[in-house]
């Protein structure tokens, strides 16, 4: 149990992953938009337009800063460490109601599944009373986690632990630390590989909540506002490759900033990634009237 004593330590905390540059600077901080990421496959168009140039090309420089969690990504946000983030409707709406100025710039196609422990013989959410379930709070997988907690009202409590990082959730699961976990792709289809069984599959509800979001001052301002036009250019430029040649075209790109191997990448289910549009008015409202507070 020594992972989670860590992680609950650590849950609150947020850190900047390694930062890689795309594209040439062009003199000056503000010459360049920093955008934060986390490992998994929403992200992947911005990573395949930072491998391909996909940014120089529509002449915008690029500085990926590499991250963990969304919490992470929102703190680089909330201090202007980044102007473009990787997160999620939920959380977006949350920051709002706090008073944030948060702009919508995208919606992603951002899902996620509940992954149980096969060691657990857990094979159905109403089996999660007195079991241990990680997610993060105020996002999409809390949002989730009470929908499941309220659907099938187990006798007994289920615990939401926060794990913010990804990549420790689905460690915590493999090394059987952890009765279930919320895990997007590409760490579901590792999971899944091991013989976790996935008893609640977020990928099939009509609920789209992924999204990259910048603070509403950095939209606004004219010349971000060019440079935010640019990359949703070349974001759409990398949709159109991904979704012409497949995800296995890419398993270099996939490897490199999701950590699996080749594995995992082969048993990746087909996805698609739609060109930049705003999050759907029905999720948003959905986030709007989430009383986070039960």
């Amino acid at each position: 149990m020594l992972t989670v004593l860590v992680c609950l330590l650590c849950a609150c905390s947020g850190g900047e992953g390694d930062q890689r540059k795309a594209g040439k600077k062009q003199g000056g901080d503000d010459a360049t938009l920093k955008v934060a990421t986390t490992p998994t496959l929403d992200c992947l168009p911005i990573f395949l337009a930072q491998e391909k140039g996909l940014f120089d090309a529509n002449k915008v420089s690029v500085r990926l800063l590499t991250m963990q969690a969304q919490m992470d990504c929102q703190e680089a946000l909330l201090k202007e460490k980044a102007q473009l983030v990787a997160s999620d409707v939920m959380r977006v709406e949350k920051m709002r109601k706090e008073g944030k100025g948060i702009h919508y710039v995208l919606a992603t196609n951002l899902k996620w599944q509940l992954i149980s422990n096969r060691l657990a013989r857990i094979t159905d959410c109403k089996q999660m009373g007195d079991k241990m379930m990680a997610m993060a709070r105020f996002s999409g997988t809390d949002f989730f986690a009470r929908h499941v907690v309220d659907s099938v009202k187990t006798k007994n409590k289920v615990f939401s632990i926060q794990i913010n990082d990804v990549d420790i959730r689905l460690k915590m699961l493999i090394n059987n630390e952890m009765d279930a976990v919320w895990l997007p792709e590409p760490q579901a289809t590792e999971a899944r590989l091991a013989k976790h069984p996935v008893i609640f599959d977020g990928q099939k509800q009509d609920w789209q909540l992924g999204c990259i979001a910048s603070l509403t001052k950095t939209a606004g301002d004219g010349s971000r506002k060019a440079q935010i036009e640019a990359f949703t250019k070349a974001y759409d430029m990398a949709c159109d490759s991904l979704n012409n040649k497949g995800l296995a075209k890419y398993a270099d790109v996939i490897s490199k900033y999701c950590h699996v191997g080749e594995k995992t990448i082969k048993a990746l289910p087909k996805l698609h990634f739609p060109h930049a549009a705003q999050p759907r008015e029905k999720d948003i409202v959905k986030a709007q009237n989430m009383n986070w507070n039960d």
